[in-house]
């Protein structure tokens, strides 16, 4: 599996062969069954999560008790509290996994020795970073800019693959909408 993680590095940034073993020591690969959780509300978020296989998923209950999905993290995608894990402080999030998944976790510490040893890496963090926020902000306008309809057809015909492989209810958490609209929504074929 760290051929993933390399591979995805590599599409940012240099990384010779031989300072692959080196970079790898920094990150402890773990598997995680589905539904376990892997930070809880109140909890500090310990690791930036790269998957290689699997789902996880971000997300906070509202006041009335209602999961609100935030996030999701498919292969080649990093997850984390930002917040909680820079600053050592609770979270305010959940992150739990959708499907079986193996992932690479570092925690702060090794991620700041690695940015040191391997200056280059920056970059890598800050490419990531950036299509992360790009896509958080992409999020946001269809979410305010976007009727529920809209949203799910544009979401669907973006990400076909995704919305077959997550369950139905999560995807309505994510959409900001009801488990039973979005049934309704698929009943009329919206795509």
């Amino acid at each position: 599996m760290s051929e993933i993680l390399i591979t995805h590095i590599r599409k940012f940034t240099r990384l010779s062969d031989e300072e692959v073993p080196a970079l790898l020591a920094f990150f402890k690969e773990i598997e995680v069954r589905k539904k376990e959780n892997l930070l809880k509300e109140g909890q500090i978020c310990r690791y930036n999560y790269f998957v290689t296989e699997g789902c996880l998923r971000m997300f906070f209950v509202d006041e009335k008790g209602v999961e609100k999905t935030v996030q999701f993290g498919l292969e080649h995608w990093w997850i984390a509290d930002y917040f909680s894990f820079q600053r050592h402080q609770p979270s305010a999030f959940c992150i739990q996994a959708v499907e079986r998944s193996v992932l690479y976790a570092i925690d702060l510490q090794a991620q700041e020795q690695l940015l040191e040893q391997f200056p280059q890496m920056e970059r890598y963090f800050r490419m990531v970073h950036q299509t992360a926020h790009a896509a958080s902000q992409m999020r946001l306008k269809f979410l305010y800019g976007y009727s529920r309809e809209a949203l799910y057809r544009q979401f669907s015909s973006s990400f076909p693959e995704f919305v077959q492989r997550i369950p139905q209810y999560l995807l309505a958490s994510y959409l900001g909408i009801t488990p039973e609209y979005l049934s309704e929504l698929r009943a009329k074929n919206i795509s």
